[in-house]
């Protein structure tokens, strides 16, 4: 296994606890008393001399730093990308070509909008950053997890900001979308539809980042050692399948749990069940440019995969917790512009602006020019330049520093032509200077409509009630009739429920002229993963009485595949069991909820389970889950407590000895072990994730 530099690079920063010595100053002078501060007596006031409080204090008055202004909240984790095989056929970059070089990285995932005191899982965008420690320099892939944007020219970058962060007068919403200066931007800017469309989905609100997918959003180029230049898209598919919350869980899970994503990802790391994407690519050769029925450079379209398909390329595994939140996750440092040999820009306006505003947002975050420096930041390639002094130099340089010259020796040299320093692509450029967009920006519903298409019924209507939630949030009537009409443009059907929710009149009916096309690669129904039921989260609900036996059976079960069970009863401690001995209680019912696990189990009992049929809590936890399309299963008299809640027209176990499963409720009223079958349908409907059309259940 090839060495991780970066880790053996962070060794030499890391600061452990003093075991031994004295309490120091900064300056190393040894204190012995900091509890009070120096004072005329007992009861006089603070003298200025006293250098240990003023220390102290100043530091920690200046301990916090400008946070991001947009992607303030995040998560970070360290790990490692191996490539499959070598792209030297359509790329030089030296990460990318050889399968027994593992490269380190450094991830970052946030939300957009809300500050860093904000909840994990508002409707949002989500960022998913890379940084690549290549043997060339480091290499920066800055994505979402939503392939295109808001808008198309980095000009409006500022204006979409102002519109979606809180309210001036009164700084609400925090972390939300539905507001008015938001939709107002949007009604008046037909090409944020299809970023709509996407934001309105459930991709907004991803039950974790683990099972998340990325994108680079623009349009890339790799260049190969002749180089030759190919039109590149990336993607990131994790590996346990892209699944999401629902609206009603998603706010819940706000209130029970505001860090969410970011605990599952620090428990599931430490947990030894590593985070794993595939990098994959779509290519396009530069004659094929103007062969699509929009532009390439646009970053609010995509390519659909049923025209150029996805190409895996290589994975990656996030196997490490940082350090120290601020000193990492806080002060990593991103930027479009950080390409290495091999990867390249095209004239996306929108790429284009954040190659300038990456850099110049960091300038004022980390305090100059010497980010570069922390650690987290820093390449794991020597880094060799002329720079000098700037706040936060830590280095201490001698000599020279300029080029050319012959004091220094000629040191550093520019690299020789042996094809291993950065060249700038190659391309001709010229026309007029203007202000004026490509005729082939100018399409902004076709690929709105078909994200729309592309949606499964249940999907269909959770865009609808979104729409329905955030604009209901907006008081200006007009802005709703505007967006409406917008809507309109993409699909009337679409625009009339929404219309009809927000109480404003029904639009007339849009200038669709796209074709009726649609992507089932776009549809959550289709990315369900490689099928396992690792780190999915299953809450048992146990009382007294419960067959200890059957849950243990159970539980060992499912945690050999490795997902994560936790017995939940109505009180902390244990719970006695059937045969007269004690269970240990994970949790307490009062201090979770259905929205924090991904499936529930109601194991059986002679005495016991049945009881929690009388519990309020445990029955409304039974009751979210069901209507969240959980997955749940029920043993023996366990399908008793799911039964009160009379699912109309649900099939449940009644014989003995036969497992019945639909819809994800998978039932057996056989008492003791649970059987092969209802383990392996029960897994089966825990890999799913969800299960849409169920009845309803008695209120």
């Amino acid at each position: 296994m090839t060495e991780d530099r970066k880790e053996r690079q962070r060794e030499k920063y890391r600061a452990a606890d003093p075991a031994e010595g004295p309490l120091t100053t900064d300056q190393g002078v040894a204190v012995d008393h900091t509890d009070d501060s120096l004072t005329v007596g007992e009861r006089g006031p603070t003298l200025m001399e006293d250098f240990h409080f003023r220390e102290k204090v100043t530091h920690f008055d200046h301990e916090r730093i400008p946070e991001r202004v947009v992607h303030a909240r995040g998560a970070g984790a360290y790990g490692y990308f191996e490539p499959y095989e070598s792209c030297a056929e359509f790329t030089r970059a030296a990460f990318l070509q050889d399968p027994s070089v593992r490269t380190p990285v450094f991830v970052r995932f946030s939300t957009v909008q809300g500050p860093r005191g904000s909840a994990d899982t508002v409707r949002d965008v989500r960022g998913f950053a890379t940084k690549f420690y290549t043997s060339e320099g480091n290499y920066d892939l800055v994505g979402n997890n939503m392939p295109v944007f808001f808008i198309q020219d980095g000009i409006k970058f500022p204006d979409f900001v102002h519109a979606l962060k809180p309210e001036p007068q009164n700084e609400i919403p925090t972390g939300a979308s539905a507001h008015d200066t938001l939709w107002d931007f949007v009604s008046l800017q037909p090409e944020t539809m299809h970023m709509m469309m996407w934001l309105m989905s459930d991709r907004a609100i991803p039950r974790s980042f683990r099972m998340m997918q990325g994108f680079g959003v623009h349009t890339f180029r790799f260049v190969d050692a002749q180089g030759h230049g190919t039109f590149v898209k990336f993607h990131w598919k994790p590996k346990l399948g892209v699944h999401s919350l629902v609206w009603d869980e998603a706010q819940e899970c706000a209130g029970r749990d505001p860090d969410f994503n970011r605990r599952d990802l620090w428990q599931a790391i430490e947990a030894g069940q590593y985070p794993e994407y595939e990098l994959g690519v779509q290519l396009v050769p530069e004659e094929d440019e103007f062969n699509f029925d929009f532009d390439l450079l646009d970053a609010t379209k995509i390519i659909p995969e049923e025209q150029v398909p996805v190409r895996p390329i290589g994975h990656m595994v996030l196997d490490r917790n940082p350090d120290n939140f601020f000193a990492e996750t806080e002060q990593v440092a991103f930027h479009t512009g950080n390409v290495v040999p091999g990867i390249d820009f095209t004239n996306d306006p929108l790429l284009q602006a954040r190659n300038f505003s990456y850099l110049d947002t960091q300038l004022i975050r980390l305090g100059g020019p010497n980010f570069s420096q922390i650690p987290v930041n820093q390449p794991v390639t020597p880094a060799r330049t002329n720079h000098r002094d700037g706040y936060h130099q830590t280095m201490i340089h001698k000599g020279t520093s300029y080029s050319p010259n012959s004091l220094g020796g000629g040191c550093p040299a520019l690299a020789g032509a042996d094809g291993y320093a950065f060249s700038h692509y190659a391309e001709r450029v010229e026309g007029h200077k203007i202000r004026k967009r490509s005729e082939s920006f100018k399409d902004f519903y076709s690929q709105a409509a078909l994200f729309w298409n592309s949606m499964t019924d249940w999907e269909q209507r959770h865009i609808v009630e979104a729409f329905q939630f955030e604009l209901g949030k907006v008081d200006a009537v007009h802005v709703r009739e505007r967006t409406v009409e917008q809507l309109a443009h993409v699909d009337y059907d679409l625009a009339s429920q929404v219309a009809q929710g927000i109480g404003v009149a029904m639009p007339e009916p849009g200038a669709n002229n796209h074709k009726p096309q649609a992507s089932p690669a776009l549809s959550l129904d289709n990315l369900h993963g490689d099928g396992s039921i690792r780190t999915r989260q299953i809450a048992v609900l146990v009382t007294d009485g419960v067959d200890t036996g059957q849950l243990a059976q159970a539980q060992e079960a499912l945690t050999a595949q490795g997902a994560v069970v936790e017995a939940i009863a109505p009180h902390d401690g244990k719970v006695l069991g059937a045969d007269g001995n004690g269970y240990a209680v994970d949790r307490a019912l009062p201090t979770v909820a259905s929205v924090l696990y991904d499936a529930v189990l109601l194991p059986g009992g002679p005495t016991g389970t049945p009881a929690l049929g009388s519990d309020s809590a445990a029955m409304r936890f039974v009751r979210d889950a069901y209507r969240h399309g959980k997955p749940i299963g029920a043993l023996g008299s366990g399908v008793g407590i799911l039964s009160t809640l009379e699912p109309e027209g649900l099939h449940i176990a009644s014989g003995h000895g036969h497992v019945c499963t639909d819809r994800g409720v998978v039932t057996d009223t056989t008492t003791g072990a649970a059987s092969e079958d209802f383990t392996r349908a029960f897994t089966e409907a825990i890999a799913a994730h969800r299960h849409w059309n169920r009845p309803p259940v008695r209120c």
